[in-house]
């Protein structure tokens, strides 16, 4: 059964834990559960949008989403295993993680934590079931050993001008892209350009556009066998390290260990 499939199952019982570890789906549509979800992304690449924004899950990461949040979620990689939990909702004032969608690096316990959930898979896990605590365990350190999420967050526009503008930024990604350039590009003052992108999506041009470098680099580390130095030309960085340090400010990790991470489950899965 297919995670399309079983959305109608999640919410039959609203005390238990729902396991799935989809393997197939590419595109799950709107929707949303009473229960939260807490997915791990093994390999590849996974995107959630939500109210215009696109959120973006590397490869060794979990996302929690929260009861009633409605969002779309995409699977960006053929080898892409999506490994989910969706956990009862009746204590989750218990702490303000539970309230807040974010991704976060997953630590080696829970992803270990995860994949045992596997011999769940498919099935209601209640109080009644064998070995339920282990699952009450797994929900109760989520906030205790992840509380900084990632900042991997890309705002969408329906504002015309915008859409160009957001668009030769993605073609231009390689290019020495400036608030001067860009501005002059478009007939616009720099003033201009950066009230437009603060007024329309509520971040500052050099964010945007640093976090479409990131999540562009992102991509093509999981996608392509390009060398990263080649890859950080590729999205407008002319120096490494410099790359590689800001790589790190968004993902918590460097360029070279998520690839190598990626082809470890990659080999594993093939």
């Amino acid at each position: 059964m297919g995670l399309i499939a079983a959305l109608p199952d999640i919410d039959k019982d609203d005390k238990s834990v729902f396991v799935m570890h989809e393997k197939s789906e590419k595109l799950i549509p709107f929707h949303k559960h009473t229960k939260g979800q807490l997915s791990y992304v093994e390999g590849g690449i996974a995107y959630i949008t939500i109210d215009n924004r696109t959120y973006v899950v590397p490869a060794r990461h979990f996302f929690w989403i929260p009861q009633g949040m409605e969002h779309i979620l995409e699977i960006g990689h053929t080898a892409t295993v999506l490994r989910s939990l969706y956990f009862y909702a009746y204590d989750d004032i218990s702490d303000p993680f539970y309230s807040r969608l974010g991704i976060y690096p997953a630590s080696e316990l829970l992803i270990q934590m995860i994949k045992y959930s596997e011999i769940w898979d498919e099935k209601h896990v209640t109080a009644k079931d064998e070995n339920f605590e282990f699952l009450v365990a797994l929900k109760k350190i989520l906030p205790k050993t992840h509380q900084q999420p990632l900042p991997i967050i890309l705002p969408a526009t329906h504002n015309k001008q915008m859409m160009r503008i957001v668009s030769y930024l993605e073609w231009n990604i390689g290019e020495k892209l400036t608030l001067a350039n860009v501005s002059s590009r478009f007939g616009l003052s720099e003033r201009s350009l950066s009230r437009l992108f603060k007024a329309d999506m509520d971040i500052s041009f050099l964010q945007y556009l640093k976090t479409l470098r990131i999540i562009k680099a992102i991509e093509l580390l999981l996608n392509t066998d390009k060398p990263i130095n080649e890859i950080a030309d590729d999205v407008g960085y002319s120096s490494i390290s410099a790359f590689s340090d800001t790589f790190h400010e968004f993902t918590q990790s460097r360029p070279s260990d998520l690839r190598k991470s990626n082809k470890a489950v990659q080999n594993f899965t093939d």
